[in-house]
């Protein structure tokens, strides 16, 4: 039997608990309350029923709290099982390639050609690799509230150019489209530059990997008295409204059988959303399906 299966047994044997040691027997404490709140005469009847009332409502507000939390476990518990199984998938996948490749060279010495050509593959996956285990340590910093931020006042446009520098391989990997729209130099924000350009090109790449074919991204900037909006829009197949909270969960992914073509961690866009609430700024959404999707990384301007 599978982990998954096991573990919902498991929450289903305690939901059973609680139904037969918790919560028959406060039906029957409630019904005798009420028995002895309206039909008895003597004081102590009076005593004894707002007590017993008293006792239910305190196991009833426990049971409430005690289910809540084991949905909520059981809830957590499958989304990390599917996390583990999705990371395997994406590691087992550059190194199974890195292997190949390493044996090949073995095999084919003195061929300069396929040389190159495996060289060329092994430092391709091996960066794939690398970013993979950076998000990784990445995610498990800002979970445990170790990651640092080091803010500074920089220039939004210097924060778009190094982002967009860092996502031109991917950009030629995959023939995408960009439209670019860059702010004045004088447009600055108070930021960590490394984090808030990580930000970006998490969304970069998620244009990328649920646009269109071909992937076609604009980048542009939209600026009022107090706040400033970086905006990334795709021509991807969009997502539906009941989602759009739902993706900024870690591991969450929209369309299950669709991540199992697309590399990624399902870790993405909640690092995104935590750089974002350290930076006192938030991230909009706007998609519908079919329509393609609109991220903004929305930011405070410095004296705004």
């Amino acid at each position: 039997m599978a982990s998954r299966d096991l573990a919902a047994l498991g929450y289903r044997r305690i939901v059973i608990l609680l139904v037969a040691l918790i919560i028959v027997p406060t039906a029957l404490m409630l019904t005798l309350g009420a028995v002895l709140l309206f039909l008895g005469q003597e004081s102590w009847n009076l005593v004894m029923g707002i007590l017993v009332l008293a006792l239910s409502g305190a196991v009833v507000t426990g049971v409430i709290l005690v289910w809540v939390f084991v949905r909520r476990e059981a809830t957590l518990s499958r989304l990390q099982s599917d996390f583990v199984s999705k990371v395997s998938h994406e590691l087992r996948t550059p190194l199974t390639s890195i292997r190949l490749f390493t044996e090949t060279l073995a095999l084919r010495r003195g061929d300069e050609r396929a040389a190159q050509q495996c060289i060329v593959a092994l430092e391709r996956e091996t960066t794939r690799l690398q970013v993979l285990i950076d998000r990784l340590l990445d995610w498990g910093r800002m979970e445990s509230g170790h990651r640092e931020f080091h803010m500074r006042v920089t220039d939004v446009r210097s924060v778009i150019e190094s982002a967009l520098a860092a996502f031109e391989p991917t950009t030629e990997r995959h023939n995408a489209v960009l439209d670019v729209s860059l702010p004045p130099a004088s447009l600055v924000i108070e930021a960590d530059r490394t984090a808030m350009e990580d930000a970006l090109l998490n969304l970069l790449s998620n244009a990328v990997k649920y646009g269109g074919d071909p992937p076609k991204i604009a980048v542009r900037v939209e600026q009022s008295v107090r706040e400033v909006r970086i905006v990334v829009d795709d021509n991807g197949k969009g997502i539906p409204v009941g989602e759009h909270k739902r993706i900024f969960q870690k591991f969450y992914r929209v369309d299950d059988r669709l991540s199992r073509e697309r590399e990624g961690s399902g870790l993405g866009l909640a690092i995104v959303k935590h750089v974002m609430k350290a930076h006192k700024g938030h991230v909009e959404l706007e998609s519908s399906a079919g329509q393609g999707s609109s991220f903004r990384l929305v930011l405070p301007v410095v004296g705004g």
